[in-house]
């Protein structure tokens, strides 16, 4: 296994193949149903621990394919949306497929589309929807056929040339310039943070762009994700391996523990109101660990993902 993770990232030097990477990344989200899903789960999780009202200014940290999840917080009554990848990957073709497939979720109240980590069915009504934040009377206006035309209408100008619609953009870290501060209701992100060399310098753009008393909410995968052949082997790599697998990735797996992440959101001024932790046995034991990694807590150690809800202080 550790041969052939040193050759992929030997030959993400060569720019031709580099681009593979980027091509294969972020599929899930040319699904409707996928996209459905992390929208409600965010959504309910954030209900659940305090948050009283679909936001209106959201902020998602890695879309990938299509921003269908920022369309499903535009249809929940969101009023704009941004999506910023740290490579382009959004196809426009695709998130149009994917809105008119989220309008019929939306308009049937359609369920939870499968459980998952974290559980979020004891906070659903009987129908698995989130009913408690998404009422009637929020999904009267926020489904109204004038506001779905609207919303249509800013699915369709995503990739025109020159096109900005205040309602629903996408873009890159390094293109549309700097970012309004204080500006953003929520900042969420799925299976994203995982992948970011510089947690710092991210959470630090997150308090800049979050309004006090705003959210955020990070699903974390804290596994492997197949760069070792146990679940939580990546930590049993040197620094040296770990830079050669890591290869000129534009972004990767980061091998940063839970412990991290919560003494930096607590440095940028965050709360973490709920954090969710989902625990694993087995993979590699604490003898097996590179020496940079020693010092890791049991609990992090045994943490395979986990489900942070924050709130700007």
């Amino acid at each position: 296994m550790q041969a052939a993770m040193w050759a992929k990232g030997l030959l993400t030097w060569i720019p031709g193949l580099r681009g593979l990477h980027d091509r294969n990344a972020a599929k899930g989200t040319e699904s409707a149903e996928y996209c459905y899903g992390v929208w409600i789960k965010h959504l309910t999780l954030l209900w659940a621990s305090g948050m009283p009202t679909v936001p209106r200014s959201v902020l998602e940290l890695g879309p990938g394919a299509t921003v269908g999840t920022g369309i499903a917080a535009l249809l929940s009554g969101a009023e704009r949306y941004m999506g910023i990848d740290a490579v382009a990957h959004a196809r426009p073709q695709a998130s149009r497929a994917v809105f008119r497939e989220l309008v019929e979720f939306f308009l049937a109240r359609a369920r939870r589309p499968r459980a998952g980590f974290p559980p979020i069915d004891h906070h659903l009504d009987a129908r698995l929807f989130p009913g408690m934040i998404l009422d009637e009377p929020q999904l009267e206006i926020s489904l109204y056929p004038k506001r779905l035309a609207r919303i249509e209408q800013s699915v369709e100008r995503l990739g025109m040339p020159d096109a900005v619609d205040p309602m629903l953009r996408y873009r890159t870290w390094d293109s549309g310039g700097p970012l309004e501060p204080a500006s953003v209701d929520l900042i969420f992100s799925h299976v994203v943070v995982n992948q970011v060399t510089d947690l710092d310098d991210l959470y630090a753009t997150c308090a800049k762009v979050v309004r006090p008393g705003g959210w955020m909410s990070h699903q974390i995968d804290f596994s492997s994700l197949n760069t070792a052949s146990e679940w939580n082997g990546h930590r049993a790599y040197g620094d040296f391996a770990w830079k050669v697998i890591s290869g000129k990735r534009p972004y990767f797996v980061s091998r940063e523990p839970a412990a991290t992440h919560l003494t930096l959101l607590e440095r940028h001024g965050f709360d973490v109101v709920n954090l969710i932790r989902g625990k694993r046995t087995g993979g590699i034991s604490r003898h097996q660990l590179a020496p940079r990694w020693r010092g890791i807590s049991d609990e992090d150690l045994a943490t395979q993902g986990a489900f942070a809800v924050c709130r700007r202080r």
